[in-house]
């Protein structure tokens, strides 16, 4: 099954994850299929807090790949920023 997920990155108490598409089976930092975006949760209000390809998750849902629950709340949330 294919997954949309976070991959960690970044330093220890620093965090910075990749919003990636990944077979479920691959480890969570491990191989994936194609990076779609970015969360920087130091810094979450400033410029480069989020950015997620909404056109390539969309492409990515259709052909049956799961969205974590955690990359969902970044989806509702960026969502209705790009709407506002």
């Amino acid at each position: 099954m294919v997954v949309i997920r976070f991959s960690r990155g970044g330093s220890k108490g620093r965090p910075f994850f990749n919003v990636v598409v990944a077979d479920s089976r691959n480890r969570r930092d491990g191989r994936f299929i194609e990076r779609i975006g970015f969360y920087n949760p130091v810094n979450p209000d400033g410029p480069d807090g989020a950015r997620l390809q909404m056109d390539r998750l969309t492409y990515w849902q259709e052909r049956g790949a799961q969205v974590s629950d955690a990359v969902a709340k970044l989806v509702k949330r960026t969502g209705a920023a790009a709407q506002a």
